[in-house]
């Protein structure tokens, strides 16, 4: 039960992040602000672990996991979480987040095939039931009120599918990751190094991939709601998904990750005051039916 509690920390995680992200990208460029989230919370989760007295757990991964870490950070964080960004800016919270979602059916393609995770078709059929609710979510948000020019929505549409493709790859690859490792220690060290990677690799590439170096003249204002998401996203989101995979198997923790749309719908609903539509109650609740079918059957 553990490791689907953690797969549900990291999509509550996930839904509070995106609300700061799309503040922030009023005002900033996807890239630049990928690059200061990124850079600032590689700083503060290195600080933690050398305050706590867990930095040398760094050095005890093996080189294959290390290497596994890296990669996965710069096709998800690096280029899915780019699009994502790009995606929110172009059609809002309310369709990047639902379509972005979706990445648990590629998910259980992976886990099967590349894997060779054994997947009942309960979990299967709670994944299929999780993405016909964040469907109904999305057609219940802003591409249903909000009349966006159509090569925009596109352009924001194919971002959202993009993301899902590059952050299913990803999550298997932490999981073939923490698996070598299974512990707690070593799922913080794995997403520090996710974080570090990529972090670098951004830093390094900036001056070709930034125009004008955006992400040293961010506002005082959006600057904190990057850092503050990227805590959100990357401190605590990611670890907990790292963390899921050490008491359950992928199969289930990635579908259950993938209900962010649900706490996004009662999160606007809360605090935002939005209307509430047939199909997002009719899809919130899907999303409800879909959790039951992985955390109970």
């Amino acid at each position: 039960m553990i490791g689907e509690l953690a797969a549900l920390g990291a999509a509550i995680s996930w839904t509070i992040s995106a609300m700061f992200y799309t503040k922030a990208l009023q005002k900033a460029r996807p890239i630049s602000a990928n690059i200061v989230r990124l850079a600032c919370t590689c700083g503060l989760l290195l600080l933690f672990l050398a305050v706590v007295g867990r930095f040398g757990v760094l050095v005890d991964l093996p080189l294959n996991t290390i290497l596994l870490a890296c990669l996965s950070g710069v096709i998800g964080l690096g280029l899915g979480d780019t699009l994502y960004m790009l995606s929110l800016k172009s059609v809002g919270v309310a369709t990047a987040v639902p379509i972005s979602c979706t990445y648990p059916l590629f998910n259980l393609l992976w886990a099967v095939f590349l894997v060779g995770e054994p997947v009942t078709w309960t979990v299967v059929l709670g994944a299929v039931v999780i993405f016909f609710g964040i469907w109904l979510l999305s057609q219940g948000g802003r591409m249903a009120n909000v009349h966006t020019q159509k090569k925009v929505l596109t352009r924001g549409v194919i971002a959202a599918l993009a993301a899902a493709v590059l952050w299913s790859v990803s999550i298997t690859m932490i999981n073939i990751a923490v698996k070598e490792t299974p512990d707690l220690d070593h799922a913080l060290a794995i997403n520090t190094f996710r974080i570090v990677g990529i972090a670098i690799t951004l830093l390094a590439l900036s001056p070709l991939i930034d125009r004008n170096l955006g992400f040293l003249k961010m506002q005082k204002k959006t600057l904190v709601l990057l850092i503050v998401g990227g805590i959100v996203a990357l401190g605590l989101g990611w670890f907990f998904l790292a963390y899921s995979f050490i008491g359950t198997l992928e199969s289930r923790a990635v579908p259950i990750s993938s209900t962010t749309p649900l706490f996004s719908t009662l999160a606007a609903i809360v605090l935002l005051r939005e209307r509430v539509t047939s199909k997002s109650v009719l899809g919130s609740a899907m999303v409800v039916v879909g959790i039951f079918l992985i955390f109970v059957v």
